[in-house]
C-alpha cells in the first residue's frame, strides 16, 4: 500500500483551543457582570467510569495525599474533542475527528498541545483495539478520556467537546483573520469551500488571488482542511497552527462587543465537564498564555502505517512504550520516564496485531 494512501487519513487538527481562546476574555468579563452559566452544556463525568492505569493512579493519589511537589505540580491537563455532528449532537455516537491533549502550566502559562491521530491503532479504553476515534462513538467522552489515559499513562478527568460549526462561527464573529495564501492553495481551498457550502446549504465567496488576505469563517475552515499541494497532512497541521496563532492574536485586540459575539456563537457548540468557576482562573490570564509545544502522537519518527485487518488504514505507533516516554518528556520535562506495565503490555499487543501489515 502506498504511503500517501494512509497518510491522508491522519485527522484534521480542528482548532477547539482557538475557539475557546477567541471567547476567553469576554467570558471572564461576562461572568463577572452577569453570573450567568448559560451557553456551554456542562455534563458531569462519572469518575468511576474513567480508566486510569493503576500505577499512575497510585502515584497521583499518593502525591495528592502527601502534598508532594514534583514535575506534575501545577500542570492541568484537559482533553479536547472535535466531532463532525451536523445535527448538534456532541455525545456518544459521534466519532471524534479531533482528539487533543491540552496541557497547561498554571505557573508559567505555557500551553502544550498534542493531537492523537484519530486513525491510530490503540487500546480503546476497554482492552479492545482499533482506531482510537471509535472510543468516543462507543462510549462518549468518558470512554474517549479512558482511551487517552490507557495509552499515555496520563491522568485526565476533564474534557471539552466542540461541534463542527464552532470554528467557522468564531472566525466570522472576530471579523475574519488574515492569512497568507499561496497560488497552489487557492484551488484546493475553493474546492473545500464548495463542498462544505453545498452540504450546509449556504453561499461561499471564492478566494481569487494569492497573498495575505482576510479570510471569513468558511474560507478559514476550508484552508485548514487542505491536504494537497505538497506536505499532505503534515503541511495541513502547519496551516492549522498558523490559523490558531492568528485567531489568538486577534482575540487579544478585539473589542468587548466582538468577543461577546464570538462567545455567543461558540458556546452552543460546546459540551464540557468543567464548571465555569474552573475555567475563570485560566481565562483571566489568557493574554499571558503562549503555545510552546504543538505536535502529534505517535511522533513522526516513531510511527508507521498500514491496513490492519478489518480496521482499514491505520497509523501505528512503532513502539507505544517509547512514544509514551517521549510524551512525558514533552509535557513534563521528565527524561527518565518509565512507562507503566499496562502501557508495556499494550505496546506488545499493538506490535503483535500489526506485524506483517506495516508499510515499511
Amino acid at each position: 500500500m502506498d504511503k500517501k494512501k494512509w497518510v491522508k487519513h491522519i485527522p484534521l487538527f480542528i482548532l477547539e483551543i482557538v475557539v475557546l481562546a477567541a471567547a476567553a476574555c469576554v467570558l471572564y468579563i461576562t461572568l463577572r457582570a452577569t453570573d450567568s452559566e448559560k451557553g456551554a452544556e456542562k455534563v458531569k463525568v462519572n469518575q468511576e467510569n474513567i480508566v486510569v492505569n493503576p500505577q499512575v493512579k497510585e502515584m497521583v493519589e499518593e502525591n495528592t495525599e502527601t502534598g508532594t511537589k514534583n514535575q506534575y505540580t501545577g500542570i492541568f491537563n484537559v482533553a479536547f474533542f472535535g466531532v463532525d455532528a451536523r445535527d448538534g449532537s456532541l455525545g456518544k455516537g459521534n466519532r471524534s475527528d479531533t482528539i487533543m491533549i491540552c496541557s497547561i502550566n498554571m505557573d508559567t502559562h505555557e500551553v502544550r498541545l498534542v493531537s492523537i491521530y484519530r486513525d491510530t491503532y490503540l487500546n480503546l479504553g476497554n482492552d479492545k483495539f482499533g482506531k482510537c476515534n471509535k472510543a468516543y462513538a462507543l462510549g462518549g467522552p468518558e470512554q474517549a478520556i479512558s482511551m487517552i489515559n490507557t495509552n499515555t499513562d496520563l491522568y485526565v478527568t476533564d474534557y471539552i467537546t466542540v461541534g463542527f460549526e464552532g470554528l467557522m462561527e468564531a472566525v466570522d464573529a472576530l471579523g475574519g483573520v488574515e492569512m497568507e495564501i499561496t497560488e497552489v492553495e487557492i484551488s484546493h481551498l475553493n474546492n473545500y469551500q464548495s463542498t462544505m457550502a453545498e452540504e450546509m446549504e449556504i453561499e461561499y465567496t471564492p478566494v481569487e488571488e494569492a497573498g495575505r488576505q482576510l479570510l471569513n469563517g468558511l474560507q478559514a475552515t476550508a484552508y485548514c482542511r487542505i491536504r494537497y499541494g505538497g506536505g499532505d497532512d503534515f503541511k495541513r497541521t502547519q496551516r492549522q497552527r498558523d490559523l490558531l496563532v492568528a485567531m489568538i492574536e486577534k482575540s487579544k485586540t478585539a473589542s468587548i462587543g466582538t468577543l461577546t459575539e464570538a462567545l455567543n456563537a461558540v458556546f452552543p457548540n460546546i459540551r464540557t465537564s468543567l464548571d465555569l468557576k474552573d475555567i475563570i482562573p485560566v481565562l483571566g490570564m489568557v493574554g499571558d498564555y503562549k503555545v510552546t509545544v504543538s505536535d502529534g502522537f505517535p511522533f513522526s519518527d516513531m510511527r508507521n502505517g498500514g491496513t490492519i485487518g478489518t480496521n482499514g488504514s491505520c497509523v501505528v505507533p512503532v513502539s507505544l512504550e517509547e512514544n509514551v516516554a517521549r510524551l512525558h518528556e514533552m509535557l513534563y520535562g521528565q527524561k527518565d520516564y518509565a512507562p507503566s506495565k499496562d502501557v508495556k503490555e499494550f505496546s506488545r499487543i499493538i506490535e503483535a496485531d500489526t506485524e506483517g501489515y506495516l508499510i515499511y
